[in-house]
């Protein structure tokens, strides 16, 4: 089986494929100060609360935009699995042609993300994770990665907001009934939320606008997906786990090359 690793700046998640199957999905808290060991014992624990031998596992790809993290998590998989990782990065073969200016400047989990949309739900297409970031990535016909665009992801803007000011509270991300909120509380929700719809509907019809595909499709991934996709209109498919596919699908395309 095969054990994949996305390292997020706020989680870390984990699923363990059979083949094309999904057998199981964790997440972790990224914790910048956890040992190998500590990291290797969480891991074991969880395989073991679904009955699960770590000996199973044959093979690990991660990918990573906490570089800090990187050796940690490398080292982990040598003490607990004893597998050396496939790191998503330069010399990995991803079959997408990056049309990136300079293609080592792209997040590895962007590539994940792009070789996963395009595969499983075809070009043109535009996918948006929704993370501690949102990010927008656009692919041709042909599966080339256009490129995209970066924004704050909508819990770090709720809390920017909050932090850098003196009264206004905390408040839950939900969606609002009205736009016009009759409470402080419901004004933040309603600005927030509804003004980050308003962003995503804007860069999507733009970026099909700009990619000459006005029906290119939009895939969805990222803990606020829903939360958004069910006001903007604009997104055509949900998949919580497309960046995780995105490494099953790079570890085999390498495998085949090996």
């Amino acid at each position: 089986m095969l054990f994949t690793i996305d390292v997020g700046n706020t989680n870390i998640k984990t699923a363990l494929f059979d083949g094309p199957e999904m057998v199981h999905y964790w997440r972790l808290s990224t914790t910048r100060k956890y040992t190998s060991d500590e990291m290797g014992v969480m891991i074991s624990q969880l395989f073991d609360h679904e009955g699960i031998d770590r000996s199973q596992v044959t093979g690990i790809i991660m990918s990573s935009v906490v570089p800090t993290i990187n050796f940690t998590v490398e080292h982990m998989c040598r003490d607990y699995f004893g597998i050396d990782p496939m790191a998503v990065g330069p010399g990995v073969k991803t079959g997408i042609d990056i049309k990136y200016e300079n293609p080592r400047e792209l997040g590895s989990d962007r590539i994940c993300n792009a070789v996963a949309a395009y595969t499983l739900y075809g070009g043109p297409c535009v996918y948006i994770d929704f993370g501690t970031a949102t990010t927008f990535g656009a692919l041709d016909q042909n599966g080339a990665f256009l490129g995209g665009c970066i924004c704050p992801g909508i819990k770090l803007t709720s809390e920017a907001l909050v932090s850098g000011t003196a009264k206004l509270p905390h408040f839950e991300l939900v969606m609002p009934e009205r736009v016009i909120g009759k409470t402080t509380v419901g004004n933040l929700q309603s600005g927030v939320i509804n003004g980050y719809v308003g962003q995503v509907v804007y860069l999507v019809n733009e970026i099909r606008r700009e990619m000459g595909c006005p029906d290119a499709k939009v895939i969805a991934t990222g803990g606020m997906a829903r939360l958004i996709a069910a006001k903007s209109g604009v997104i055509d498919h949900i998949d919580g786990v497309l960046t995780l596919k995105g490494l099953r699908l790079i570890y085999e395309k390498n495998q085949s090359k090996a």
